[in-house]
């Protein structure tokens, strides 16, 4: 047990000179620039600036490329729904429209009611003539 705590107040005793050391310096105004020991460093500085652009650069991309895929994908549905609407509204009134025949064929009207449709009918053609006439229309 006297070993690992012997190195321990060594290693303690040796931070605490080269931290006395440090600020000596510091105090008498010599600043240390470090300098780094292995010579890629300054690189690697410039490489993360380079990336943290590309980085932004791709992230507008991508983005751009979401909001085209979005934008052309709803005017998509949008167009082929308004498509399927006419188609579906088309068929339900050919159902409705063959249905209405079925139900006029099956039900004959009265004489009664075809007499007045005539005599309408009839009024119109005459108050169009009129009109032609005098020139209203």
């Amino acid at each position: 047990m006297s070993i690992p705590l012997i190195s321990f107040f060594l290693s303690l005793l040796g931070i605490i000179v080269m931290v006395w050391r440090e600020l000596i310096l510091v105090r008498n105004g010599q600043v240390a620039v470090a300098q780094h020991s292995h010579p890629f460093v300054p690189d690697l500085h410039k490489l993360k600036h380079i990336t943290l652009k590309g980085t932004k650069k791709f992230g507008y991309i991508v983005l751009f490329v979401i909001l085209r895929f979005f934008i052309r994908s709803s005017n998509f549905i949008k167009t082929i729904s308004k498509i399927l609407i006419k188609e579906l509204k088309n068929k339900f009134k050919k159902i409705v429209h063959d249905s209405k025949e079925e139900i006029t064929e099956k039900k004959e009207a009265s004489k009664y009611l075809k007499i007045i449709s005539e005599y309408q009918h009839k009024i119109r053609q005459m108050k169009h003539r009129i009109k032609e006439e005098e020139g209203i229309e």
